[in-house]
């Protein structure tokens, strides 16, 4: 999956931190990379326009559906990254899964549906559209029609999403949404899998766990011999990946000034570093 690797860099959806400036994530913890899986979708301005315009669409989960697929068939026809990162997932499920058996695809609110919802028009597969509120909504291959539906005799059902890292999503929401509607998941396909325990869990679940890019060490030695990262980044980042907390307790050790930049920089940065230094996330208290 090369290709698909080399569009992640290309559309800047893996973004590498400069030398001693991690990034800070939503939960509070730090970290030397991040990942925006939705900017294959063709850049991330396009992938922003379709998470606006996917939250314009909410109050209406009915039609929502249909005017989401609508933007991302065109997307498909139009732009060559998209079209061909959809095109790479369709084989790899055809290759893994057999689509005879497939009954249903899905995709939960929101990212996922950059993914499900023209998998489902390809592969000719009624598509599953789950809310967060674990609320359902059923459409054909065509998105032509879309219903509410309380039971599906438990039909076999794929579901399709952008990335997983450790699969908190899957656990509270998605899976459990399919067995409120009489359904069993028996497969998932990500774009990107962070390797961080995620795709474990959903096999404990009973489903089938497949990626088409594992973030590990081979993504970051690519991104080193494009000239993207240098040796010191490559250092962090497989450390990174071998003991992601140990290596940034150790970080934070060693450069305290960070942590104490970040408490008093912008309201967002600040937030997230009070969340790791009231959850005493790294064991530093």
């Amino acid at each position: 999956m090369s290709d698909i690797m080399s569009y992640l860099f290309e559309t800047k959806a893996v973004r590498f931190c400069e030398e001693n400036k991690p990034f800070w994530y939503t939960s509070g913890k730090i970290g030397p990379y991040f990942i925006n899986t939705h900017f294959v979708y063709g850049s991330e301005k396009d992938a922003t326009e379709l998470l606006s315009f996917i939250d314009e669409c909410l109050a209406d989960k009915k039609t929502l559906p249909e005017k989401v697929f609508k933007k991302v068939l065109k997307q498909y026809e139009e732009n060559e990254i998209y079209h061909n990162v959809i095109d790479a997932m369709k084989n790899y499920i055809e290759k893994n899964i057999d689509v005879s058996e497939i009954d249903y695809i899905s995709g939960g609110e929101r990212r996922d549906w950059f993914f499900s919802n023209i998998l489902s028009y390809l592969l000719a597969k009624p598509h599953i559209s789950i809310y967060k509120d674990l609320s359902s909504v059923i459409s054909d291959s065509k998105f032509e029609n879309s219903e509410t539906v309380n039971n599906i005799d438990n039909k076999k059902v794929l579901h399709v999403a952008d990335l997983v890292t450790v699969a908190s999503s899957y656990i509270r929401a998605w899976i459990p949404a399919i067995k409120n509607i009489g359904g069993q998941m028996c497969w998932s396909c990500v774009v990107v899998d962070r390797m961080q325990g995620g795709k474990e869990k959903i096999e404990a679940q009973g489903v089938k766990a497949f990626s088409l890019v594992n973030v590990d060490n081979t993504l970051f030695e690519t991104a080193y011999k494009n000239g993207i990262i240098n040796e010191n980044q490559l250092t962090m980042l497989k450390k990174f990946f071998e003991n992601p907390d140990e290596t940034m307790k150790q970080f934070l050790i060693n450069y305290p000034e960070f942590l104490e930049n970040s408490l008093k920089a912008d309201e967002k940065t600040a937030k997230r570093a009070k969340l790791l230094v009231d959850g005493n996330l790294y064991g530093l208290n």
